[in-house]
């Protein structure tokens, strides 16, 4: 009930409001039935313009700490994330994949659409980065189509570490569902799910022009990450 409170009475006006968000593209999305929606995601704010758009409900996959932070915030935090249909999921150890894949087919399994960013993280720069596969075994397992969505301006909007968004104009585009009924049955195929993933994701770079970097925008983060640190405290050379 608290999902379309904030969808159509809190949060959803004031970001339509604030953002006027020109939609791209909202017919590719069923009106009925399980389907995927795999998004760009280069802001906090794009968990919460695209609900606010669509005509139907989505439940997100969204990273545990969401719903772990201390104190009142992260109390305050996660019951807004759980009001707003979001699923926790935890991206630490082994069994995180198989965790996400078991959320996001029990939402499918609903006839509901499930919003899933392949990329696992927040864009650090604006760029788009190589997906993840966990997409592509959920559309094999469920048998639905995935609908590439591009989110362009909640960069600059609110790029990362910023906590009031910027007024800046956004687009929110879809694309036409891509159908991987021809691979039905091999979801235990390496080559096949890096295939499917890739053509997700080049699916979601055309819609949204980014420059793409064919590496995992997690490992470009910690690279950069233990470079900075390397920077701040040089190794002094031994004589």
């Amino acid at each position: 009930m608290f999902y379309y409170v904030l969808k159509y009475v809190l949060l959803g006006p004031l970001l339509k409001l604030a953002f006027r968000p020109r939609i791209e593209g909202l017919e590719h999305v069923p009106e009925s039935g399980a389907a995927i929606v795999a998004g760009n995601h280069l802001s906090f704010s794009d968990h919460f313009l695209m609900p606010a758009v669509l005509k139907r409900r989505i439940t997100f996959l969204a990273k545990a700490e969401y719903f772990t932070g201390p104190g009142l915030k992260g109390r305050l935090t996660a019951f807004f994330f759980r009001s707003a249909g979001q699923i926790p999921v935890d991206r630490s150890g082994k069994e995180a994949g198989q965790a996400a894949i078991r959320e996001g087919l029990g939402v499918l399994g609903k006839d509901e659409l499930l919003g899933i960013y392949p990329e696992g993280t927040r864009s650090h720069d604006g760029r788009l980065y190589k997906g993840k596969v966990g997409v592509a075994v959920m559309a094999l397992r469920a048998g639905v189509p995935v609908i590439p969505c591009a989110m362009i301006g909640t960069f600059e909007a609110q790029p990362p570490g910023k906590l009031i968004p910027n007024l800046h104009p956004v687009v929110i585009r879809f694309g036409k569902p891509l159908d991987f009924s021809r691979y039905a049955g091999m979801e235990n195929e390496k080559a096949i799910l890096r295939a499917i993933t890739d053509e997700i994701m080049y699916a979601i770079l055309k819609l949204s022009d980014q420059e793409y970097v064919d590496e995992y925008a997690a490992v470009v983060k910690a690279q950069q990450a233990a470079a900075a640190e390397k920077r701040k405290f040089p190794r002094i050379p031994r004589h």
